[in-house]
């Protein structure tokens, strides 16, 4: 038992170490691309079998969530099984593999830098492209302040959802919870707005991302503050505005890493964005004590990017610990 837990925790650190090298891959079959086209495939069956009700909607949402967790967690667990009864050596490789899939590091700090990139080169209309790859808002409306907090706010949040919380998950359960956890965060950015469409039936899937993200988001602000210290941005103040601005947000998990960039770069966040042609009504997270500049994606970055090495250093260390002092019992 232990020689498999300190397995699990050496396939998280060498998952983190091959992102922070490569990155994660752009390919169809990317496993988290797969849960998407998952998704997509059951909402389809699914809406063609239940009434379009309120009832409904909410059932088949239900039914959507629970078999998208099941299988996205149950395929790694037979495949991982199956490796690790073959050779110990080669599930710990499999396993690495998955939690590499998992990271998203290397990804936010290209992404985000390609749009300060294409501002700076290119003009307006290239950042505003660029941002749109990793932002769910309407880009065409933004300006240049705009397009800058757009990719600051999504280097923050996404530190939570696609580096804090899948690690500190695969930490608990390697690659078999890592992708139960990713399942119910990409069901969330799929299914979980407030629409017409997704009113109903993806409540259940938004519901269960604010439940799974509820500890790890604020760790992960903690984490992150630390980050802001490390790096040579004001971690006081970084402080001072999680805790007053962390609930600024129709999530209660968004703006917690949010609040803490906002409040270590000096500048205001958040605000009223538009989704899909219809104007969203926000509050804004920080205060405005500077304008808002290029600059800043490169030092979120630096912040996401201290605050990552430092919780696994973290988690692992007190994995480790855990697992040496069970094994003396």
């Amino acid at each position: 038992m232990w020689k498999y837990a300190a397995g699990l925790l050496l396939a998280v650190v060498l998952g983190f170490l091959a992102d922070a090298v490569f990155g994660d891959p752009q390919t169809a079959l990317h496993p988290i691309c797969l849960i998407g086209n998952l998704i997509a495939w059951l909402e389809k069956q699914i809406r063609n079998c239940l009434p379009k009700t309120k009832n409904g909607e909410l059932v088949g949402g239900g039914i959507m969530a629970v078999l998208v967790v099941i299988l996205s967690a149950g395929i790694p667990a037979l495949l991982l099984c199956a490796s690790y009864r073959l050779n110990f050596w080669f599930g710990v490789a499999l396993e690495a593999v998955m939690c590499f899939f998992l990271f998203a590091v290397k990804t936010l700090r290209r992404e985000s830098a390609n749009v300060a990139r294409a501002l700076r080169e290119e003009g307006l209309e290239a950042g505003q492209r660029a941002v749109a790859r990793i932002v769910g808002r309407d880009t065409q409306v933004l300006d240049e302040p705009g397009v800058i907090r757009a990719a600051v706010e999504t280097v923050a949040e996404n530190f939570s959802d696609g580096v804090f919380a899948p690690m500190l998950y695969m930490m608990l359960g390697g690659g078999v919870l890592g992708f139960a956890y990713k399942s119910v965060n990409t069901m969330d950015s799929m299914v979980g707005y407030k629409n017409d469409r997704y009113l109903y039936f993806g409540r259940i899937a938004a519901r269960l991302d604010d439940i799974v993200n509820y500890i790890p988001a604020r760790l992960a602000a903690l984490f992150l503050i630390l980050g802001a210290c490390l790096t040579g941005q004001d971690g006081k103040m970084a402080w001072k505005i999680w805790k007053r601005d962390r609930r600024n947000h129709a999530s209660p998990n968004s703006a917690q890493t949010e609040a803490v960039a906002a409040g270590a770069l000096h500048v205001r966040l958040a605000g009223d964005a538009w989704y899909f042609g219809k104007l969203h009504k926000k509050p804004f997270i920080g205060d405005d004590l500077r304008l808002i500049e290029l600059e800043d994606i490169a030092r979120v970055n630096q912040m996401m990017t201290a605050a990552s090495v430092l919780s696994l250093a973290v988690l692992g260390i007190v994995k480790a610990a855990v697992l040496a002092l069970l094994i003396s019992l």
